[in-house]
């Protein structure tokens, strides 16, 4: 028994199909199913019923691909562990970003990490929070970059930044000159937000409603840009975070204004497993972006 025949065990269960499951591991079908037999052999175990049709497994054969999937699981783990000690800036990166956060950081420290760390390669992931959190939970990313929120303590934490949220509203509004604004002059006003799903929003509604705001329940943006058409045709106010602003706060019709202190902010963090052994990568990555991001935010 070998890894490689692990791979071919577990590849046929999820396709269900030989020729399938042999593509997927670039060997022939014969080789594949001869494997298979071998691997029956050794553990003297029917693994599945075999038909011109389709391919079921046994429950001792469902057992032992989840098995055998926490072995190269653990077997990844172990070289990752040496490869962390020995090269811990290169290699492939999963990262996961929520969409309030990937289009506007992205562009900030995508040049100082290829710089930084020309032997790192990143593929990076956009969803909503709830999904990241899942995916990471279950190995399928790295680490995440999203905002804090209660209910994260389960994973390590090392927080980025901290942004400002501004004020967004149309350049023909009445407050539209003014250099600052208080928070409490939002009560009684009526402000757009994002849809379900985004922790901008709950972050955004918490501020709002404490000043005594009121959300505009008659739209629901799905993005950042949406509500920035939606203020830049005078339909309200809203709340965005800094590095989704530019640099003179004024374009295409919608004026940012900051809000006075106490302004209120959200906290971006890189979220990792507790047990990662890649964590002196991401301390090394969060190191040089909250440099890059301070300078930017330095720039308001």
């Amino acid at each position: 028994m070998n890894f490689r025949d692990l791979e071919y065990l577990i590849a046929l269960e999820e396709l269900k199909h030989f020729r399938k499951a042999a593509e997927k591991c670039f060997v022939s079908q014969p080789t594949l199913s001869g494997q298979i037999r071998k691997l029956e052999d050794e553990l003297n175990v029917q693994l599945m019923e075999r038909s011109s049709r389709k391919v079921i497994f046994t429950q001792a054969g469902l057992e032992i691909v989840a098995k055998a999937k926490t072995i190269l699981l653990e077997a990844k783990s172990l070289k990752e562990i040496a490869k962390s000690h020995n090269e811990p800036m290169q290699g492939t990166l999963h990262i996961g970003l929520i969409p309030t956060v990937a289009p506007y950081l992205l562009p900030v420290i995508i040049p100082a990490i290829k710089e930084a760390f020309p032997d790192l390669e990143l593929y990076l992931h956009e969803n909503q929070t709830h999904i990241l959190l899942k995916q990471l939970e279950e190995g399928d990313l790295d680490c995440l970059m999203l905002a804090l929120l209660p209910g994260m303590e389960s994973f390590k934490k090392v927080n980025l930044y901290e942004e400002p949220l501004e004020l967004a509203l149309s350049d023909q509004h009445e407050w539209s000159t003014q250099r600052e604004v208080d928070l409490h002059e939002l009560s009684g006003e009526h402000v757009l937000m994002l849809a379900d799903g985004h922790c901008l929003r709950d972050q955004a509604m918490g501020f709002c409603f404490a000043a005594g705001a009121i959300e505009d329940n008659s739209f629901k943006a799905t993005s950042l840009e949406t509500l920035r058409h939606m203020i830049s045709a005078d339909n309200g106010l809203t709340l965005l975070p800094q590095l989704a602003i530019p640099l003179n706060r004024h374009q295409s019709g919608v004026k940012y204004i900051p809000f006075k202190s106490p302004s209120p902010s959200r906290t971006i963090s890189l979220l990792s497993r507790k047990n990662s052994v890649r964590q002196l990568c991401f301390d090394q990555l969060a190191e040089l972006i909250n440099k890059a991001v301070q300078a930017r935010l330095d720039e308001y």
